[in-house]
């Protein structure tokens, strides 16, 4: 299941809408228009399937609940995005499981900093060994990490939106995208240099 092209203004506010006026289907019709955005968003934060599909179920029971207090600020893609990345946190929180592996230490910031930027991780992509690689150090990163590449690769989500679902400044948002970049650059470069 790709990702969808998101719905235009227009559209989202005729199904919110619908949705409040209770018209027969109109929730289903949200839910099938935005299963696809949550399970990636859930399933990239929680490995186990069982529990990403009881987290997109809640976070659907949640959009259903207080689909009254949403306000057109954002779009909808954006609003959902951002309650399903909510629950996933939630629960990695409630489990105690490590959210983010961004080293906190100066010294690791600085390597990530000179990290070549030869290595071309889109062209990777060509190879399907590499293909395989990348899916396999993708899943090496903290959820937070999947997550956001998830978003601004898989979802075509922009820098703004992804600020908006996370609840951090666009610049922190810049920040962890390139980390998150140059921790895959790191992996996939070593590989390179075995297959050599």
């Amino acid at each position: 299941m790709g990702p969808r092209e998101p719905a235009s203004p227009d559209q989202d506010r005729v199904l919110v809408e619908a949705v409040l006026a209770r018209v027969p289907g109109a929730f289903e019709a949200l839910v099938r228009t935005y299963q696809g955005l949550c399970w990636r968003i859930v399933r990239r934060m929680v490995r186990d399937p069982e529990d990403a599909r009881e987290l997109c179920q809640e976070t659907f029971l949640r959009v259903h609940r207080h689909l009254g207090q949403y306000r057109f600020e954002s779009s909808l893609r954006s609003w959902l995005a951002q309650v399903a990345y909510s629950v996933a946190v939630r629960h990695l929180k409630r489990k105690r499981l490590r959210i983010v592996a961004f080293a906190d230490n100066d010294a690791h910031d600085e390597m990530l900093t000179r990290i070549h930027d030869g290595f071309d991780l889109e062209s990777a992509y060509a190879d399907a060994e590499l293909v395989a690689h990348l899916r396999n150090a993708i899943e090496n990163l903290s959820p937070m990490q999947r997550t956001l590449l998830a978003m601004y690769y898989a979802e075509n989500m922009s820098i703004g939106e992804i600020a908006l679902v996370m609840r951090k400044p666009e610049g922190t948002v810049k920040s962890d995208l390139f980390r998150a970049r140059a921790a895959l650059r790191v992996r996939l470069h070593a590989v390179v240099e075995k297959r050599g």
